[in-house]
């Protein structure tokens, strides 16, 4: 017995060894994560940290808020409402252009999943094709890819109708265009009678922005470092295991946060982002997921100067940092 108790004392001593020093004390931090929309697989990797655990290991007893189309994230985060928030490049850049106290820390999609969708049998063979249809477009959209669209392949503004997050003017036209997500909108055309819609990914056409970015506070950033660290970390692998591991247990804490949730919408999703290299795909191949380049932000913020979205001089240094990103996390 007593043989049995050094050799269970030494065994438990080393597991601890192995804990998050806040695991080992018992005293995890709190971290709120804002993602202002509702839960779905894009979001997948975060259900996936916290339905396992992971970021309990890192030290953390993570709450996900989640919003609705009215939603503003950043404005949560720079409140200090939350700790992190999901933002896109253009957040990040506007961030910067109005020298908001936030940050990207991580890029979990490396390709925007923005399309523009059309009805089959219109003769769409690219995205050129589609110039000169009635448009479906919402408001972020104008301000965001619509411009990038309107210079580089001759789209027009008189074309465009009002986006209300619904698909059934688009449908109701065959003529008509609409846009939105891979992982979306061309499953909700198949289920709504339409079989094998057309759509076009604008990253592949030069629209090159990051997507389902983890945005931080700029005090976090430079005064607790190991805390956006193991945000950041934890979220990675939970991306990892999502995509290449059992995805069952995020999907069960997706569906319970979000009851309306269909497993087939879930399924469609998850597989559009794990063939499309969405999130590991890219400069993550090699730098590990979440990762992000001063090269591409500058292509992507070059992008937005030379079609009149944004002003030459935000300092970028502002937009997003690489502290936190390219050291290989989920590459296995």
């Amino acid at each position: 017995m007593f043989r049995k108790t050094i050799v269970l004392a030494t065994a438990l001593s080393g597991a601890m060894m192995h804990m998050p020093v806040s695991m080992a004390a018992d005293e995890l931090q709190d971290a709120t994560l804002y993602i202002g929309w509702r839960a779905e697989a894009e979001f997948g990797g975060f259900f996936q940290a916290l339905a396992t655990g992971l970021y309990e290991e890192h030290g953390l007893n993570v709450e996900i808020q989640l919003g609705n189309p009215q939603s503003n994230p950043a404005q949560q985060l720079i409140a200090g409402k939350v700790d992190f928030a999901v933002g896109s490049s253009g957040t990040a850049l506007n961030a910067a252009r109005e020298e908001a106290p936030i940050t990207a820390v991580a890029a979990m999609f490396q390709k925007d999943p923005r399309i523009m969708v059309g009805h089959p049998n219109q003769g769409y063979q690219s995205l050129e094709d589609m110039v000169g249809r009635t448009a479906y477009v919402g408001a972020l959209g104008m301000a965001t890819f619509w411009p990038y669209l309107r210079q580089e392949f001759g789209f027009s503004d008189e074309d465009v109708k009002p986006y209300a997050f619904s698909i059934a003017p688009f449908v109701a036209d065959e003529s008509a265009i609409q846009q939105g997500y891979a992982t979306n909108e061309p499953h909700a055309v198949r289920m709504a009678g339409i079989e094998d819609p057309v759509s076009f990914l604008l990253h592949d056409y030069g629209y090159r922005p990051y997507a389902v970015n983890i945005m931080a506070r700029q005090d976090d950033i430079a005064n607790r470092p190991d805390f956006v660290q193991a945000f950041v970390n934890a979220s990675i692998e939970g991306w990892q295991e999502y995509l290449h591991g059992d995805a069952s247990s995020g999907n069960a804490l997706i569906k319970e946060r979000n009851p309306d949730m269909e497993d087939e919408v879930l399924d469609f999703a998850l597989e559009t982002i794990r063939e499309g290299g969405f999130v590991d795909a890219e400069d993550a191949a090699e730098l590990g997921i979440g990762a992000m380049t001063d090269e591409r932000w500058r292509e992507y913020y070059d992008t937005m100067v030379s079609v009149g979205v944004l002003p030459d001089d935000v300092d970028l240094s502002r937009a997003y940092t690489l502290q936190f990103v390219n050291n290989g996390v989920g590459l296995q």
